[in-house]
């Protein structure tokens, strides 16, 4: 009894063995298996949908989970709304200021340079001062801007300004928030 058994392992090893090497494994699963994706790329074309495209746009007025629609339009007049409209939720804290210094190096420095003068800025390191950017950017550093709404300095980050590219979709709101208390403070965390 134990020669058969060893026989029958002996030749179940040795079926097991592909000696052609072009298929190395066995499919157990034969066509309803997920070992070949059936799938299309996501920039191939496909013959499912109307317009051939793999890749659907979001339907209109689709909003992420968490994430609640910005109310305001990149105008003029929506941006005054946004001034008086938007209260800052966040507390002006040294950590909300420090959090707010971190961010503003990030996203804003490289147009604006760390002090926030602009194209006056003593930063070598801008877009404006290494000309790559032929537009200098606008001085935060000033009395003007300390004295917008904190509502207005949000939507300008939230949607752009003149030239300014909206930065809504890479900064969170929290710390766009972060951002203005620490541009309202003089660029300074005390």
């Amino acid at each position: 009894m134990k020669k058969i058994i060893l026989l029958l392992m002996g030749l179940g090893f040795l079926s097991a063995c592909n000696h052609t090497h072009e298929k190395p494994y066995r499919d157990f699963m034969g066509d309803f298996d997920m070992y070949y994706s059936k799938a299309y790329e996501s920039y191939s074309t496909n013959p499912l949908f109307k317009d051939g495209k793999t890749m659907q746009r979001m339907p209109e007025g689709t909003v992420a989970r968490g994430k609640k629609p910005y109310p305001f339009k990149n105008k003029l007049a929506d941006r005054k709304a946004a001034g008086e409209k938007l209260v800052n939720p966040v507390p002006k804290n040294k950590k909300n200021l420090e959090t707010g210094r971190q961010k503003y190096n990030v996203y804003c420095a490289v147009c604006h340079g760390k002090d926030g003068k602009g194209f006056n800025t003593s930063d070598k390191n801008t877009l404006y001062k290494m000309k790559l950017y032929n537009v200098p950017p606008a001085n935060l550093n000033t009395d003007l801007v300390r004295g917008y709404p904190d509502g207005e300095i949000y939507h300008v980050i939230t949607m752009g300004s003149a030239i300014m590219g909206a930065h809504g979709s890479q900064i969170k709101p929290a710390d766009r928030w972060r951002i203005v208390h620490y541009i309202k403070n003089g660029f300074k965390v005390n």
